[in-house]
């Protein structure tokens, strides 16, 4: 597609009347409750999913580099915001123990192909919360914020071929998203979204047995938000280029362990009125959470699909969901009236090093919506200002955060031993309730379980690695990207094979 096409297709989408357009969205609310209220989205036991982002690097120099489409559709993956980025989405599978194993398999069986091709092309993907490196001869400044003048369309230079992205770029007035990154020490502004290319992450979905539940899971989803993001952390720096000049001591000092949340929000929330990416409100019926997503903010109407679905019969309200940026949300939809669901998109998670520790995410938060409700665990009495609390602290300080919890026995906890103590007890208890027996759950759990015993993350590990290249007396930039490589060259061990545990191991080894 040429960049005078791309325009004409952003030009058709923002033509699109929006007052029309939130009318069909109105208009589906009713059928999605409906349904919902007549079991369309049920379902005999829950269903687990995964989304999983990854961004390309050159095999020799580690830097960024552009994923070529051809190879993304080759090896069934999906192009995301950046040229660099690749996406790959896993069959829903039952929650028990041959649907987790279906899960991994899935992923390791699709990872291995794209590596293999990837290799072709000299290039590897690369699982993570930020990436660091920019391409061989290029600034990150310049990667993320160059962009042509296209017949009066701003079109990003490193942008996929989505008009969707593109029109966002070009909407008018208080419509617009920030385009910016407000991070410490940290100056960037651009014409485009690209800067929220930058990062990438996992997310998990479950989908409840029955829609009308809905409610009461999402409610203990967004209560997880905040620990099961502290143990997964792993995006405490930008590219060396994009900071301030300022001392590198200062930096390390004010990074945050995910400071990805804050770029999504930044970049896509507009700089004058309403946020739409934040963490959100609990929800009190189907009906409620249906209608939060079509009373939210239009961003970019978009021309309806043109599809064969059963979910067309509320495609407005599904094209509206692309732009309802939730960090826990949910969602309605289904290819078929047999395979319609509804489930809980869980989107605070990071990329991780390795695919074990992508799935322990996926179990660990499965599990305990398996158990959670089933056991009426108090913490659903849990303040929401207090869940967000939660959520907002280990985004800045990981697992050193300070997070409320309450215990199955209704004690308020603060202690981080006994916040996670009662955290994987019940994804334990959620697991075997679907069947897996114990050595199946300490496996999928170990990871994690062990990043909690030892306070130490992949964040962690990237601001050691810093700290210790500058001890040997390396500049910052050099620092940052020497950390980079070696998070890359480790992850090539670990991430069909292993997890972060067996870095905690080394480290703990050293004495770092």
């Amino acid at each position: 597609m040429t960049d005078r096409d791309l325009a004409t297709r952003v030009r058709e989408a923002l033509d699109v009347d929006a007052g029309t357009f939130q009318t069909r969205v109105d208009e589906a609310v009713d059928a999605v409750v409906a349904a919902a209220d007549d079991g369309v989205f049920d379902n005999p036991q829950a269903i687990v999913g995964l989304e999983y982002e990854f961004y390309g690097v050159d095999r020799e120099t580690t830097a960024l580099a552009r994923v070529p489409r051809r190879l993304l559709e080759f090896i069934g993956f999906e192009a995301e915001l950046g040229l660099h980025n690749a996406e790959m989405s896993t069959s829903p599978q039952p929650l028990n123990a041959e649907g987790l194993r279906a899960q991994e398999a899935e992923v390791l069986a699709r990872l291995r192909t794209a590596q293999d091709c990837s290799a072709a092309e000299g290039l590897v993907l690369v699982s993570d919360g930020m990436w660091t490196i920019p391409p061989v001869g290029e600034s990150a400044r310049s990667y993320l914020t160059d962009s042509v003048d296209v017949d009066g369309v701003r079109v990003a230079t490193n942008m996929s071929e989505s008009a969707r992205y593109h029109a966002m770029s070009n909407l008018p007035g208080h419509a617009s998203p920030g385009m910016r990154i407000d991070a410490p020490n940290v100056t960037l502004a651009a014409d485009t979204v690209l800067p929220e290319s930058l990062i990438t992450s996992i997310q998990p979905h479950y989908q409840v047995p029955q829609a009308t539940d809905l409610p009461r899971y999402f409610r203990y989803a967004v209560r997880l938000a905040g620990p099961l993001l502290a143990l997964g952390v792993n995006a405490p720096l930008f590219p060396p280029d994009c900071y301030d000049d300022v001392a590198p001591e200062r930096i390390l000092a004010e990074a945050r362990d995910e400071e990805r949340i804050f770029v999504f929000e930044s970049v896509l929330n507009p700089a004058d009125g309403d946020r739409k990416v934040r963490f959100p409100r609990d929800v009190g019926s189907v009906r409620e959470a249906v209608e939060r997503i079509a009373s939210d903010d239009v961003v970019v109407p978009m021309p309806l699909p043109e599809t064969d679905r059963y979910d067309d019969e509320f495609a407005a309200l599904r094209v509206k969901h692309g732009t309802f940026w939730r960090w826990v949300r949910p969602v309605f939809e289904g290819a078929t009236r047999s395979s319609a669901n509804a489930r809980i998109e869980f989107r605070p998670i990071p990329g991780q090093p390795s695919v074990r520790d992508a799935v322990a995410f996926q179990a660990l938060f499965a599990g305990l919506l398996e158990s959670l409700p089933r056991l009426h665990h108090p913490v659903t009495d849990m303040d929401w200002e207090t869940a967000r609390e939660n959520f907002y602290a280990a985004a800045r300080d990981g697992l050193d955060a300070d997070l409320t919890w309450i215990t199955n026995d209704g004690q308020v906890v603060t202690d981080r031993e006994r916040v996670f103590a009662d955290v994987f007890a019940h994804a334990e208890d959620g697991l075997a309730a679907r069947g897996l027996d114990d050595e199946e759950v300490a496996t999928y759990l170990w990871p994690l379980r062990k990043r909690a015993r030892h306070g130490f993350t992949p964040a962690d590990w990237k601001r050691r690695r810093v700290r210790e290249h500058l001890d040997e007396g390396t500049g910052f930039a050099d620092a940052v990207h020497g950390m980079q490589r070696e998070y890359v060259e480790r992850q090539r061990e670990v991430l069909l094979d292993g997890s972060f545990a067996d870095w905690i191991d080394e480290a703990n080894y050293l004495g770092r």
